[in-house]
C-alpha cells in the first residue's frame, strides 16, 4: 500500500513539472507567433504536443498556422482533429470553413460557417464570411441576410458592408448598394475598393460625374490601380469627355497591359472620334489576343473592327467565358406540356426611342394573338418616351424588370411559362446575358440587336437569312440558324416629316452630287475613308453629307480628308434631329455610300425607306453582310458590291450617269411598297412559323436544328 501512494506521489510531481514545462512552452510560442516567426512557434506547439498530446490548443495553433501559411489542405486535416477533441470550439469550424473556402469547396465551407454560428450566434465574422461563400454559389438574397446579420452584430465591419453593397449590386439594387458601399468608406475611408466599386454603382446609374469622382478619390489613395483608371476611362467615355476617356484607358494600359478588355476598350474609344492613331498595331495585338483565346476586346468593339466571323466568335466565347458562363444554379427546366398559345418573351434594354424598336415596334403589334402570346421584359434605363408609350400597349404584358436580379428575371419568365425567349440586345449596352445562362425558357435565340453570334452553349438559335450567314458558313455561329427569307424586320408605319429640306437647310453646296453616310462615327474606318476620298476627287464639285457625333470625329474627318487631298469644305455633318425630321433629311441626298466591316443596319432602313439608294460592299461576317441583305429584301442587288474597287467604281458610276440612278431610285420607290422589305405582316408570319418549328421540334423531344424557309 505504501509503494502505491509513493508512485502516487511521484506521478503527480512529474504532472506538475509536465504543466510547468508546458505552460512555459505555450508562453514562448504565443511570443513567437505574435512577432511572426510562424515556423518556430510551430515548432514550439508540437513540443507540446510531444509533451501532452491530448493539449488542443497546441493543434488548433499549428492548424491556424497552416491557414496562415497558405497550406490549406494540411489545415483542413489538423482542424478535423481539433475538432474530434473540441466538438464545441466554433473557431475551429470557422477557420476550417475559410480554409474550405480557399480551396473552392463551397458547400462544405457553408456548412461549416453554419456550424460555427450555432455554437456562437453572436458570431460576426462567420456571419460575413458565410455571406461570402452564398455569393460564389449565386444564393444572393440568403447572401444579403447573412451580410445584414454581420452588420448588425458589428456595426464597424467595414468588409461587411463593403460586400453587402457587391450583392445588392448583383440584384441591381443600386441605391441601396450605393449606399452600403458608402457605410464602407465611411468606416475606413482609404478603402481603394470600396471606392471603385461605389463608382461602378455610380455609373449603372448614369451618374458619371459622381462615378468619376469615385475613381479619381480610389486613383489618389492608390495611383497604380489600374481597374480604377478602367472606370474612369468608362464613366468619361458616357460624358462624352473622349480625350480624358482615352488618357485614362492609357493609364490603365501602362499600368496593366493585360487588363481584361482594356485594349479593345480605349480603341473603341478613339474610334468614336475617328482617331486612328497606331489603329494598325493595335488591330495585329488585339487579333492575336483573340486567337490566343485572351479576353482583350469586347464582342461588340470586336464587330467595328474586324471583317472575320471566326475572330467574332472567338471574341464572344471569351466573353461567355469570363463574364457570363451557363449557371445551372436554378436547374433545368422540366419538360412542358404543349399550350394552345406559343408563350414568347422578348427582352431588351431598348424599348424606347431606340433603334432597335424603331425596328420591332409594329412586329409586337401585329403577332398573330390567336397563336402567340407575348411578354416584354425590359430593362437598361429608365424611358418615358413616346416609343415606350406605344411598346407598353403592343404587349400582351409589359414588366419593368430593371430592378430584379437575373436570377428573378430568370425565375419570373419560368413561372410566367414563357417557351421561346428572344434576346433583342446580345453583347450591346445594358444588355443581360446572365438571363439566358440561368435559362429563362427552353428555347433562347437571338435577334436583331446584337450582329453576331453570341457564342453561348445556351442560346439555341440566331435569325439570320442565306445573304448574312450562307449555309456554308455555319461553322462560325454557336447557334442553329434560323434561315428567314429576309433578315431585318421593319415598322411600315414610320412617319417621315412634309418638310422638304434644301442644301441651304443643310450646309451643301447648292449643286454638285451628295454623297452621304448616317452611320456611327466609330463604324468609319481609314480603309472606308480612303475610298470616299477617291470618290469625291473623281466626282468633281461632289460632297459628302456625315452623321455627326462629336466636334472631335468632326475635326478628325476634315484633317484627314485634307490628309487625302480633299477640300475639307466638302465634308458638310448632319447633327441630330427628331426622327421624322432625319427621314426627311434623305431627301436631299443622292446617295448612300455604306460602312465595313459594320454595316448601316437600321441606318440603312432608314434611307431605302425615305427614298435613297443605298451602295454597299459586302464583307465576310454577319456584320458587314446586312446592308447585303437589306438590299436584296428590295430588290436592289444591283447595289451591292464583292469589292472596295467595285464599289468606288459604282459610286463614280451613277454619280456621272443620273439618268441610272434615276431608274434605281424609281425602282426602289415601286419596290417600297412590294418588296419583302417593309412588309412587315409578311415578316411577322415568318417569324411565327419559324417559331412554330422550334417549338414543335422541342416538344418532339428534337435538339435544336438550322430551320430553312420553305421552298
Amino acid at each position: 500500500m505504501a509503494l502505491r501512494f509513493l508512485d502516487f506521489l511521484k506521478a503527480r510531481a512529474a504532472a506538475r513539472s509536465t504543466s510547468t514545462q508546458t505552460a512555459e512552452i505555450l508562453q514562448r510560442a504565443h511570443s513567437l507567433q505574435r512577432e511572426g516567426q510562424l515556423a518556430a512557434a510551430a515548432a514550439a506547439y508540437r513540443s507540446i504536443l510531444e509533451l501532452d498530446p491530448d493539449h488542443w490548443e497546441s493543434l488548433n495553433a499549428i492548424a491556424a498556422i497552416a491557414l496562415l501559411g497558405g497550406d490549406l489542405e494540411r489545415a483542413i486535416q489538423l482542424y478535423d482533429v481539433v475538432i474530434v477533441r473540441k466538438s464545441d470550439h466554433a473557431e475551429a469550424y470557422y477557420k476550417r470553413a475559410n480554409a474550405l473556402n480557399g480551396l473552392g469547396r463551397w458547400e462544405a465551407a457553408l456548412a461549416d460557417y453554419d456550424q460555427a454560428i450555432a455554437l456562437n450566434p453572436g458570431y460576426a465574422n462567420a456571419f460575413c464570411n458565410r455571406g461570402a461563400v452564398l455569393e460564389r454559389l449565386g444564393r444572393w438574397d440568403e447572401s444579403l441576410a447573412s451580410y445584414d446579420r454581420a452588420t448588425t452584430l458589428n456595426a464597424g465591419d467595414f468588409l461587411a458592408y463593403y460586400n453587402r453593397g457587391s450583392v445588392l449590386k448583383e440584384l441591381k439594387r443600386f441605391d441601396e448598394a450605393l449606399a452600403s458601399y458608402e457605410q464602407a468608406i465611411a468606416l475606413r475611408n482609404d478603402y481603394v475598393e470600396a471606392y471603385i466599386n461605389r463608382g461602378n454603382v455610380l455609373l449603372e446609374l448614369q451618374r458619371h460625374e459622381a462615378a468619376v469622382a469615385s475613381y479619381n478619390r480610389a486613383i489618389e489613395l492608390k495611383p497604380n490601380y489600374a481597374e480604377a483608371f478602367q472606370g474612369r476611362g468608362t464613366s468619361l467615355l458616357n460624358l462624352g469627355r473622349f480625350e480624358d476617356a482615352i488618357a485614362s484607358y492609357e493609364q490603365a494600359i501602362s499600368l496593366k497591359s493585360d487588363y481584361k478588355y482594356i485594349l479593345g476598350m480605349c480603341r473603341f474609344a478613339k474610334m468614336k472620334i475617328c482617331d486612328w492613331d497606331g489603329l494598325g498595331p493595335d488591330l495585329k495585338r488585339l487579333t492575336e489576343g483573340l486567337r490566343s483565346y485572351n479576353a482583350v476586346c469586347t464582342p461588340f468593339s470586336v464587330l467595328a473592327l474586324v471583317d472575320s466571323a471566326p475572330l467574332h466568335r472567338q471574341a464572344a466565347q471569351i466573353w461567355v467565358r469570363e463574364q457570363c458562363p451557363p449557371d445551372d444554379v436554378l436547374g433545368a427546366i422540366p419538360p412542358r406540356s404543349r399550350s394552345d398559345k406559343i408563350r414568347v418573351g422578348y427582352f431588351s434594354a431598348d424599348f424606347r426611342d431606340h433603334a432597335v424598336s424603331q425596328l420591332t415596334a409594329n412586329l409586337f403589334e401585329i403577332h398573330d394573338r390567336s397563336r402567340f402570346e407575348i411578354t416584354a421584359f425590359a430593362f437598361g434605363p429608365k424611358a418615358n418616351d413616346a416609343m415606350r408609350t406605344r411598346l407598353e400597349r403592343a404587349f400582351d404584358r409589359f414588366i419593368d424588370v430593371r430592378d430584379q436580379s437575373d436570377i428573378e428575371v430568370a425565375l419570373l419568365a419560368r413561372k410566367l411559362g414563357v417557351d421561346i425567349a428572344v434576346d433583342l440586345g446580345g453583347f450591346t449596352e445594358h444588355s443581360r446575358t446572365k438571363i439566358f445562362a440561368l435559362r429563362a425558357a427552353p428555347i433562347q435565340l437571338g435577334y436583331i440587336g446584337y450582329l453576331g453570334t453570341m457564342g453561348a452553349p445556351y442560346m439555341d438559335y440566331l435569325v439570320a437569312d442565306a445573304t448574312i450567314i450562307p449555309p456554308g458558313e455555319q461553322q462560325y455561329y454557336s447557334e442553329k440558324i434560323i434561315y428567314l427569307p429576309s433578315y431585318q424586320v421593319n415598322d411600315s408605319q414610320r412617319h417621315i416629316a412634309e418638310r422638304m429640306y434644301t442644301r441651304e437647310n443643310l450646309g451643301l453646296p447648292p449643286v454638285g452630287f451628295v454623297f452621304s453616310c448616317f452611320n456611327a462615327n466609330y463604324k468609319i474606318t481609314p480603309a472606308t475613308f480612303e475610298v470616299w476620298m477617291r470618290i469625291l476627287k473623281r466626282v468633281e464639285g461632289s460632297s459628302l453629307f456625315l452623321n455627326s457625333d462629336n466636334q472631335l470625329a468632326e475635326r478628325n474627318l476634315l484633317k484627314e480628308a485634307q490628309r487625302c487631298g480633299v477640300d475639307p469644305q466638302r465634308i458638310v455633318f448632319g447633327k441630330r434631329v427628331a426622327q421624322e425630321e432625319y427621314l426627311a433629311r434623305f431627301r436631299t441626298m443622292d446617295l448612300f455610300l455604306d460602312t465595313l466591316p459594320y454595316n448601316a443596319g437600321t441606318t440603312a432602313s432608314d434611307a431605302l425607306w425615305a427614298g435613297l439608294p443605298v451602295l454597299t460592299c459586302a464583307g465576310q461576317a454577319f456584320a458587314g453582310r446586312v446592308a447585303s441583305s437589306l438590299l436584296r429584301a428590295v430588290d436592289l442587288p444591283e447595289m451591292i458590291t464583292a469589292t472596295t474597287a467595285q464599289y468606288e467604281d459604282l459610286a463614280v458610276h451613277l454619280a456621272a450617269n443620273p439618268d441610272v440612278l434615276a431608274q434605281i431610285r424609281q425602282k426602289l420607290t415601286h419596290n417600297r411598297f412590294v418588296a419583302p422589305l417593309f412588309d412587315t405582316a409578311r415578316f411577322t408570319k415568318n417569324l411565327e412559323s419559324a417559331y412554330t418549328q422550334i417549338y414543335e421540334r422541342y416538344h418532339a423531344n428534337l435538339p435544336p436544328a438550322h430551320v430553312y424557309p420553305p421552298s
